[in-house]
């Protein structure tokens, strides 16, 4: 399987992108997802892509870009055209899981996974979720200043899911390892680092793999109170087998990671540069969950996955011909000033329940109800605790092109008085 990637990567390097005829209606941009200057700050660049048409075309990466609000949308839910099947990143990254297959493959999977992944089966995890989340949160006291991503962003998604597949002691700094390694596939550069990078996925993967599996065949993993248990329980045949339970685990690994860890991270950026709207959640702690949505919406933890057109795709006025690789901008369609006034403003009382923060359509993000419970606490903890977040120094970003987030955030944080929770009323 690295040996198939790797190909795959070496292919997009070497290859000369023909100078393919421009369909009418398609504006050429220089917008670069895949720059690292550009995928560190994209936010600047969305304004021009959002003033212009439809549709826009990178030569230099051979791609069509959609970025109105309206148009991703639409892409997301357009999978009999727009295929997930040639991989949803950049690089072609393929593998039989819910986030690279088409319907009617990726509803059989989808009805298999989704008993682990409702509201309903998160509520008897959500008590060990939320002590998670309450721990981690205070880790941010502890000194003068402190890294949020960490202390907080990093490590707390990871024993979250650790906790949820059944993995304990030893074992947790293993897959704490195989976590950081396995996600960064998601941001494959297309040079010779980021083959290096992929092989050191792929081997994270493996050793994942024979971990799991081995635990596995021991009847490990399995018991009432993990996510795989619950699959077992609800397959509709009774059955699933070893490696159709490891991809459900990698899903997790996946759909509940990076992005929560991004979400947290940019959450305290956020909160920082508008003391106002901690001020209002501080006076109405009901507005928590709209504050989550928002920050969704602000910062979109995905900022972009891509599509195959399997025959010609119509935009407004354009047509993609078949066979293109399309990018669906999620991040520049949740800055849509069509879709939300005065996008680039940050009001947690928006409550932006249309966001596209976690896609649309079949392939909308599983892992959403973890990421947002695991928000919600959080921020409940800073609302009720904290009084002033300040930054130090400045935000380290990541360059990844599709999974946006802090490479490093220092933060002094200034507790509260008196806590919401111990105020009199």
């Amino acid at each position: 399987m690295v040996a198939g990637i790797s190909a795959d990567a070496a292919h997009i390097i070497t290859r000369r992108v023909h100078r393919r005829q421009i369909p009418a209606g398609v504006a050429i941009t220089e917008f670069d997802p895949l720059d690292p200057e550009m995928a560190a700050d994209p936010y600047r660049h969305y304004p021009e892509l959002l003033a212009g048409p439809p549709v826009h075309f990178n030569r230099s990466r051979d791609i069509f870009i959609l970025s109105h609000y309206e148009d991703v949308r639409a892409g997301a839910r357009a999978c009999d055209i727009l295929s997930s099947a040639d991989g949803i990143a950049y690089s072609r990254l393929r593998a039989d899981s819910l986030l690279t297959v088409d319907p009617p493959r990726h509803t059989e999977m989808r009805k298999q996974a989704q008993p682990a992944f409702t509201r309903g089966a998160l509520q008897s995890w959500q008590a060990v979720i939320e002590n998670l989340c309450i721990e981690h949160t205070a880790a941010l006291f502890a000194d003068h200043s402190v890294d949020v991503v960490t202390t907080l962003a990093e490590p707390l998604p990871t024993a979250i899911i650790a906790h949820i597949l059944g993995i304990a002691g030893d074992d947790l700094a293993a897959f704490k390892e195989w976590s950081n390694e396995t996600v960064r596939l998601a941001s494959m550069n297309v040079s010779l680092s980021g083959l290096k990078q992929a092989a050191a996925g792929m081997r994270a993967v493996g050793q994942f793999h024979n971990y799991f599996t081995g635990k596995l065949e021991r009847g490990e993993l399995l018991n009432g109170d993990t996510v795989l248990g619950r699959l077992v329980a609800n397959a509709h045949d009774g059955r699933l087998s070893n490696d159709e339970l490891f991809f459900f685990a990698m899903l997790l690994l996946l759909a509940g990671n990076e992005t929560t860890t991004n979400m947290l991270g940019t959450l305290f950026l956020t909160l920082s540069a508008n003391p106002d709207q901690l001020r209002l959640l501080q006076a109405r702690p009901e507005l928590v969950p709209s504050a989550i949505e928002e920050q969704l919406r602000y910062y979109s933890p995905i900022q972009g996955l891509y599509r195959t057109a399997r025959s010609d795709y119509v935009v407004g006025n354009a047509t993609i011909p078949a066979g293109s690789r399309v990018l669906l901008l999620w991040g520049a369609a949740n800055r849509d000033p069509r879709q939300f006034d005065d996008p680039d403003e940050f009001r947690v009382d928006r409550n932006p329940t249309g966001h596209l923060a976690f896609g649309s359509g079949v392939h909308l993000c599983l892992g959403a109800h973890l990421a947002r419970l695991e928000g919600h606490t959080v921020l409940r903890e800073v609302v009720d605790h904290v009084d002033a977040i300040e930054i130090l120094g400045q935000p380290q970003w990541r360059t990844n092109p599709t999974l946006r987030g802090l490479e490093r955030l220092d933060v002094r944080l200034t507790r509260r008085t008196t806590s919401l929770v111990d105020a009199p009323v």
